[in-house]
């Protein structure tokens, strides 16, 4: 059972993280529909674009793109110029489906590292890897490549990434799991899904607006991640008290990412380490799946 004043500072860290301005911010709509959420300044640099129709409470992709290959070709000439200018230094080459649920039809793509200017919501796959020795459960945690673009030398989940367009779930998992972990496709198999939690922050590139699919899977004591792509460059296996104690902790090098920290929390409180009749219980797990909507 994770102590009180632990819980306590893991409430405060991640109310912090994820406060939002009360005002200047307008819907973002494309084909009759709201998709993002879009702060004053972005939505004046988006006037200056001719595909764009910007009232005080909304930007309206043009009407007459009435196609999502259209819609995607006038929103990367946007993307390439705000890149130009330097208002996206998170480009990754790589394309974000949007529409107005995971499984509805796609209304454009777009560049990931544009997601977050247009407050379009996104969606990650995430897993916790759990080892058990005799009756105790540890954690394997991450450490981001301090060349990251967001959230850089961040301690992580064992595996983490974003759901490109047209990738399923499980595909990502396993993708993810072997460039991030070494773990290979038949293991990443076995990930267990167990349910969403959902990140809202503002961030130095517009508004995170992510789902995070959420797996746990049964690793053997004698795992020891290897990861692949340069982008984690170190893993630790920790306690559940260790992971509580990373979860609360804001700045220095044991500071977790917010997806990663909703991740841990998640798994806290399913596997009963912070239990119904504890202090803060309601309002942490009011903190894993926030409104999408901002007032």
């Amino acid at each position: 059972m994770i102590d009180a004043a632990i819980l306590a500072a893991i409430e405060a860290r991640i109310v912090r993280a994820t406060a939002l301005p009360p005002s200047g911010w307008r819907r973002f709509e494309a084909a009759g529909t709201a998709l993002g959420v879009v702060d004053d300044a972005r939505a004046a640099r988006l006037a200056g674009f001719g595909c764009f129709d910007v009232t005080p409470d909304a930007v309206v992709l043009d009407s007459g793109l009435a196609a999502p290959d259209t819609r995607s070709a006038a929103i990367a000439d946007v993307a390439a110029t705000l890149r130009r200018e330097g208002a996206l230094p998170a480009w990754r080459d790589e394309l974000y489906a949007v529409a107005p649920a995971f499984d509805a039809p796609v209304l454009f793509r777009i560049e990931r590292g544009a997601a977050r200017y247009f407050g379009v919501r996104t969606y990650a796959a995430h897993v916790n890897g759990i080892v058990h020795v005799g009756d105790e459960t540890r954690m394997w945690i991450a450490r981001r490549s301090p060349h990251k673009a967001v959230d850089p030398g961040l301690l992580d989940n064992l595996v983490g990434g974003g759901i490109a367009a047209a990738m399923r779930v499980d595909e990502t998992v396993a993708k993810e799991a072997w460039e991030e972990a070494g773990i290979d496709a038949t293991r990443a198999g076995a990930a267990r899904p167990v349910g969403v939690v959902h990140a809202v922050r503002t961030m130095f590139d517009g508004l995170q607006r992510e789902t995070l699919y959420v797996h746990d899977l049964a690793l053997p004591p004698t795992f020891v991640p290897r990861n692949q792509d340069g982008e984690a460059v170190e893993h630790r296996l920790v306690s559940l008290d260790e992971a509580a104690r990373i979860v609360a902790t804001s700045g220095g090098d044991d500071e977790a990412t917010l997806d990663a920290s909703l991740v841990i929390l998640d798994y806290l409180v399913r596997h009963g380490a912070i239990r119904p009749d504890q202090p803060r219980y309601a309002a942490l797990v009011g903190l894993l799946r926030p409104s999408f909507g901002v007032t």
